[in-house]
């Protein structure tokens, strides 16, 4: 099996340019592919996953990734699945959640002399002069072509801004910039992408000539893109300051049972071979499969260590052992108590266990939050202070989320 027939056996190619040269390039290790990542948090997500993968696998077959650490796309923020404008940053914030990236990276990719390269779109896009990139860029994109893009489509009846609207065209001229000074001949991203990245490719071929070899993959649908690396409407961040180790095992031991093949297939390295042979599996056997995605993408961040600890207390809680060792936890404070106890919505925000506290009443009226063996049933409930004291006291939301909550 080819390298390309196996990232299609993994269900993660959706659309791709001149298929039979991306082929070429890819199982002959003569792709030099980048995919760009802005630095709009301090940490990578979940979600990041399905890149960060690819570029393992490619590199593994002999390919030159470029990781394009966005400092200059960052400062106007990609429009593409948002209904509003991002947050805007400053140039220290995107600095220093470049680092943070970088650190994260390096987990996957070997950045070695000679291998694997990373770029800051910073270094050229901060330096260009506005008038002349108009001159020489802007009469390559047909603005009724942008406004006909999935990306700025849906944004249109809420408004566009014109900074978001450029995102396209700095986006192309990374591409365009690559290809030129650092030999980069394909481009890598979430399908959700693809009118973005198109416009890289065309631009290329426009300014440099049609026999220009310039090649893009689009991976992964962006609904699916969407929903991965994300629980309760937090994200799953690979920091293990912003998620735990546990926490980290859990959400994947906890996906559903229509998406936990297509996690293992997409997302980690075991033999295809073996993933054919768990297709069948049902019932115990898919919890079976649940527990082997969770410990490989952890051990993959966290490293074995910390998976085998995730793991064993995972399986201590549910076999009703309790074991609260390696739980994520979270310290209270006095001033996290009025009049000596604590509310049972400030507890669950507190604890991360809900967003808000509208969230945590909707939970404990459904009855979805125990508080040790206690079910809770009433949100304007409170607790005392001593009840945390010692080793504190386990809340579980649902039937598979643990959380110590404890007197610091």
């Amino acid at each position: 099996m080819t390298l390309y027939d196996e990232l299609t056996a993994r269900g993660l190619i959706a659309q791709v340019t001149s298929e039979e040269e991306v082929k070429d390039l890819i199982n002959n290790g003569k792709a030099k592919f980048y995919i760009g990542f802005d630095c709009t948090a301090d940490s990578l997500t979940a979600g990041h996953f399905v890149a960060l993968t690819l570029m393992k696998r490619l590199q593994s077959a002999g390919n030159t990734p470029i990781a394009l650490i966005g400092g200059g796309t960052t400062m106007i923020g990609d429009p593409s699945g948002r209904t509003d404008m991002r947050k805007m940053l400053t140039k220290e914030d995107i600095d220093h959640n470049a680092e943070c990236f970088k650190r994260q990276m390096e987990r996957f990719i070997d950045f070695g002399e000679g291998k694997a390269m990373m770029v800051n779109n910073a270094d050229w896009l901060l330096n260009l002069n506005y008038v002349e990139l108009l001159r020489e860029v802007g009469a390559c994109f047909s603005v009724n072509n942008m406004l006909r893009a999935d990306c700025y489509k849906q944004r249109m009846e809420r408004g566009l801004s014109f900074l978001e609207f450029n995102y396209m065209i700095m986006q192309s001229y990374d591409f365009y910039h690559m290809f030129q000074t650092i030999g980069c001949n394909m481009q890598c991203g979430g399908n959700d992408q693809w009118s973005n990245m198109l416009g890289g490719t065309e631009l290329i071929r426009r300014k440099l000539g049609k026999d220009s070899h310039c090649m893009t993959i689009t991976l992964l649908t962006d609904s699916q893109g969407n929903k991965m690396g994300k629980t309760a409407g937090n994200a799953v961040w690979l920091d293990p300051n912003k998620t735990s180790p546990y926490d980290f095992y859990q959400y994947w031991r906890n996906v559903g049972d229509a998406d936990v093949m297509k996690c293992i297939r997409l997302l980690t390295f075991l033999p295809l071979e073996q993933i054919d042979e768990m297709d069948g599996w049902k019932d115990a056997q898919l919890n079976q499969a649940k527990e082997i995605l969770a410990w490989e993408l952890t051990s993959m961040v966290h490293g074995k260590e910390e998976a085998d600890k995730a793991q064993a207390a995972a399986k201590a809680l549910f076999s009703g052992g309790g074991d609260a060792g390696d739980m994520p936890s979270t310290g209270l404070t006095d001033a996290d108590f009025t009049d000596g106890s604590i509310g049972a919505l400030t507890l669950l925000v507190k604890c991360g266990l809900a967003a808000s506290n509208g969230e945590a009443r909707r939970l404990i009226q459904q009855g979805g939050v125990a508080l040790g063996d206690e079910k809770m049933s009433d949100p304007a409930a409170k607790f005392p202070k001593d009840r945390f004291a010692g080793e504190g006291v386990i809340v579980k939301k649902g039937k598979k989320v643990f959380h110590r909550a404890v007197l610091s």
